[in-house]
């Protein structure tokens, strides 16, 4: 048998079936010594031996078929251990010194600091272990979750550094953040609103309901983020502007969906739905158990990171209570499921991570991933500065089969919504596709995205099916996987093929002015912003 160090990929997965505990030295004693490593406390270590949740033979199998993720047989010290979260100027300062403290400079720090505030920051110390800082600069979490130089335009950033003082600063930054487009796709029109039964008009000002079977809640609870993503797509939310969406009222919901029948999924997000108290979310989902009014919601998603920015939260004794809740909700019928966001193998071949899937598990929750492709995260270029083609698939076949081997779905890949820094995250849709082909052609059926590879807009998610010549000339082949009109969903449709264009919605219609849809989105996104104005100024 093949040791951990001269295993090879090609070796057959036959040889590791039988034995995977014989592959690592893998033992109650070096899961013993992994838990003192990860410093967990008696609760957590408790939870996790009862429970079972960290199997020797999981172990060995991830880190063993996929040693150059895994962080299970590390054992450098963890440098971040003194608080869970880093908060701000103030909490990126002391990740600073104590990356200086041990010999890291990681430089550009005015630079880094501009984009913190223009979009704020926030890290916890288990995403922050989990960055490789002997090649910080390399390191996909790095580039996730802390500012880069090069994200902002350069002069922005010159007359950031050369501000006189911290009023100007301020305007520099006031100025950039008109130009993030924090609401991309019309998303200000998604609010939904009802008449109740006085006849007044109820605008919900945290939801959005844009395609018929899922309703998404903004609580006003769940805001914040456990880490900042630096691309995020909702950092109207996370910085706190005028115009986030925020729902206080919970009876709402409950009426909206009253009056709504064709809504079968209710997805709370936010910033992270996994900062929600327990009481909120009892009191969101009690009534969808009991009242036969709303017997049409099959489906409760959470849409969150916990599982890699703080998996510890889930594996304490305090959480036992959403654990009973979603048993509860399972038992009744309703499916629960945990919207993770997985874009690496490194994020979850791990221990928290793995102890936390496997603890959600356990309770009924189904589990499924959703992620962008990310230029200089999961999408990579070679030393010509081109798109690296294999390497980068090579990340999401390993990723689609880690996930298939803690029993999560691998949900779906999408492009980077032109919002924010998009210009540094994106990547022309000739590579992105090239690099999806082979995701999806390499993987087993049951591990590949449940759909082609999407990017949102106004109109829709807009599905990147292929390329294919028409005349002799080269189209791409696009197609709904969910619109504003969903009878959209039964066309296919043609774009130019544009080798360096990033983003759908810029392509040309092929051999036409405009795409089918058009005049209708047009029409849809006029009554949608006249019923809106309306009805807040009825409500107002």
């Amino acid at each position: 048998m093949a040791s951990p160090d001269t295993l090879k990929k090609s070796d057959p997965v036959s040889e590791l079936h039988p034995a995977p505990d014989t592959v690592s030295p893998i033992n109650d004693k070096f899961v013993e010594l992994l838990m003192d490593r990860y410093l967990y406390t008696d609760d957590i270590r408790s939870n996790i031996i009862s429970e079972n949740l960290l199997p020797k033979g999981v172990l060995a199998r991830l880190d063993a078929a996929y040693p150059q993720y895994s962080g299970i047989q590390e054992s450098r010290e963890f440098m971040f251990t003194g608080k869970h979260h880093y908060s701000g100027l103030k909490g990126f300062r002391e990740i600073v010194a104590i990356l200086e403290k041990n010999g890291i400079d990681i430089g550009h720090i005015a630079e880094r600091e501009l984009f913190i505030d223009v979009y704020r920051f926030l890290a916890t110390k288990h995403v922050l272990n989990k960055i490789d800082w002997n090649d910080f600069e390399n390191d996909s979490l790095f580039q996730l979750v802390m500012p880069q130089p090069g994200m902002i335009d350069s002069g922005v950033v010159n007359a950031y550094i050369n501000a006189v003082s911290e009023e100007e600063k301020a305007q520099i930054v006031r100025e950039h953040q008109k130009n993030t487009n924090p609401h991309d796709g019309n998303q200000l029109l998604n609010k939904p609103w009802y008449l109740n039964d006085a006849g007044e008009p109820v605008v919900l000002k945290g939801s959005q309901h844009k395609y018929p079977p899922c309703q998404l809640i903004f609580d006003k609870t769940t805001q914040s983020c456990f880490a900042f993503c630096t691309y995020c797509f909702r950092h109207a939310q996370v910085r706190g502007d005028e115009d986030m969406f925020a729902q206080d009222d919970i009876g709402e919901i409950h009426e909206y969906l009253k009056r709504h029948k064709e809504v079968t999924d209710v997805l709370i997000t936010g910033g992270d739905a996994g900062h929600i108290p327990f009481g909120r979310l009892e009191k969101y989902i009690t009534p969808i158990l009991e009242d036969p009014e709303l017997l049409h919601v099959k489906t409760l998603r959470l849409g969150s990171r916990a599982l890699t920015f703080h998996p510890e939260m889930i594996l304490q004794s305090d959480y036992d209570k959403f654990l009973d809740l979603f048993q509860k909700i399972y038992d009744h019928g309703v499916q629960v499921v945990w919207m993770a966001h997985i874009s690496t193998p490194r994020e979850v071949i791990n221990p928290s991570a793995i102890a936390a899937i496997r603890r959600l598990k356990s309770r009924g929750v189904t589990i499924r991933s959703q992620s962008p492709i990310m230029n200089n995260i999961s999408l990579f270029k070679d030393e010509d500065g081109k798109v690296d083609v294999d390497r980068s698939a090579q990340n999401w076949i390993d990723l689609g089969n880690v996930l298939g081997m803690l029993g999560v779905g691998f949900h779906s890949m999408y492009c980077a919504r032109p919002t924010g820094e998009h210009h540094y995250f994106s990547a022309p849709l000739a590579d992105i596709l090239e690099i999806f082909n082979k995701v999806y052609r390499e993987l087993p059926s049951v591990n590949r995205p449940s759909r082609y590879i999407t990017m949102t807009s106004s109109a829709g998610k807009v599905s990147l099916i292929g390329a294919t010549k028409i005349n002799g000339r080269d189209a791409f082949v696009l197609k709904f996987n969910e619109a504003r009109n969903m009878k959209w969903m039964d066309e296919v449709f043609f774009a130019e093929y544009d080798r360096e264009e990033n983003t759908i919605e810029n392509l040309k219609p092929f051999d036409s002015d405009t795409y089918f849809y058009e005049e209708e989105l047009e029409e849809i996104e006029r009554t949608l912003a006249e019923q809106l104005q309306r009805e807040f100024q009825k409500q107002n």
